[in-house]
């Protein structure tokens, strides 16, 4: 079971949304239009609300969670890499946060950034649009280019299809013990230019 009320909230996922079953969305948390959350996230709205806007991506082994009182909010086409921890924070739209980065309370990131793997986004920073952040302590490094904010854009297209191809395609089942001669390859989903 993934879904879960708390203190009389329930969460609120739009139809088109895909939530893995091994995923646990807890109280105040809302989910807009053609998000996907992978398995192992944990959306707790148990002290505060949860703003996932539409097409957003929540990827595998994230937790986001507040102090009492906080909104977290993930504004549209926001893209949050795997095991990323997001506590209190604004994410804006269409910026990315890398795999592991952590953002802390207050923290209100940009429209359009791009913030590193493995980065440590101290309480209270605000990062302007379009920057790109790194590091442990996180800083500002340069600009998000024209390039590189097209080649978000592309990912995160990637990931507001995911939603539907889970609903029409996903299935449990139990695995083959060997490899069958006629396995089919992937076919081409979409490709990511190189940076």
């Amino acid at each position: 079971m993934a879904f879960y009320t708390f203190n009389g909230f329930r969460p609120v996922v739009h139809p088109s949304a895909f939530v893995h079953p091994q995923a646990s969305v807890i109280g105040d948390v809302i989910i807009g239009r053609d998000v996907y959350i992978g398995p192992g996230c944990v959306l707790r709205g148990d002290w505060g609300r949860i703003e996932i806007g539409d097409g957003c991506n929540v990827q595998e082994n994230c937790v986001v969670h507040m102090f009492p009182g906080v909104r977290v909010v993930l504004e549209p086409s926001a893209h949050i890499g795997h095991g990323a921890i997001i506590h209190g924070a604004r994410v804006g739209r269409n910026s990315l946060i890398g795999m592991n980065a952590v953002l802390m309370d207050d923290v209100v990131i940009g429209a359009e950034c791009i913030v590193g793997a493995l980065a440590f986004v101290s309480q209270g920073m605000v990062i302007p649009d379009r920057k790109i952040v790194v590091g442990n302590p996180a800083k500002i490094v340069k600009d998000v280019s024209d390039q590189v904010a097209d080649w978000k854009t592309q990912g995160t297209a990637l990931y507001q299809k995911l939603p539907a191809q889970w609903h029409h395609h996903a299935q449990a089942c139990e695995p083959l013990t060997e490899i069958e001669s006629d396995r089919p390859e992937h076919p081409e989903v979409g490709y990511m230019p190189k940076r």
